[in-house]
């Protein structure tokens, strides 16, 4: 017999394979902040890193990202660098460090983070799974094994992020 608390259940988890020059991540973002703001923290959504070739600063804005998270400002970052897509492809590593700094995060160690590449294995690593996995663009969405793909279209991809959310949370509660 033991004197240990139980444990709590895990809850859900969502990664979103996610890319910070992509527009269809830009067009995604409503749909993960209401996933975030329904499920609170009886939902675990996790970034996930899947820079594309196409993009030249997608692999130096997902390293950011991972700086952001380091300095508890990941979704914060995450969003504002979504919404200047654009931006990113004209100004590239300076944006973020721009945007880090009107955050209020640590700017110079962004900078710093961005030259000696200590978040590139993190990064590295989420791509290698995404492949293994069969992620082939961004935003793809997996959940209790099932992989939504969001690049070809969000529609009624919400709606069925929450039923498998919902079906999970039910089958913990039961």
């Amino acid at each position: 017999m033991s004197d240990s608390l139980p444990v709590p259940a895990a809850v859900p988890v969502l990664d979103v394979w996610c890319e910070l020059q992509c527009p269809d991540c830009h067009t995604a973002l409503d749909d993960v902040r209401a996933l975030r703001a329904r499920y609170g923290d009886r939902l675990e959504v996790r970034l996930r890193h899947f820079p594309l070739e196409k993009h030249k600063h997608a692999f130096a804005a997902a390293q950011a990202a991972e700086e952001a998270m380091e300095q508890g400002g990941g979704w914060p970052y995450v969003e504002a660098v979504l919404g200047r897509v654009a931006e990113l492809d004209r100004k590239g590593e300076a944006l973020l460090v721009e945007v880090a700094r009107e955050l209020g995060l640590d700017a110079d160690e962004f900078d710093t983070a961005l030259v000696d590449g200590r978040h590139i294995l993190i990064v590295d690593a989420d791509q290698a799974e995404g492949k293994a996995i069969g992620v082939t663009g961004t935003p793809t969405y997996v959940i209790d094994g099932e992989r939504l793909d969001g690049g070809k279209s969000q529609e009624g991809l919400r709606e069925r992020i929450e039923e498998i959310v919902d079906r999970l949370l039910a089958r913990q509660e039961a």
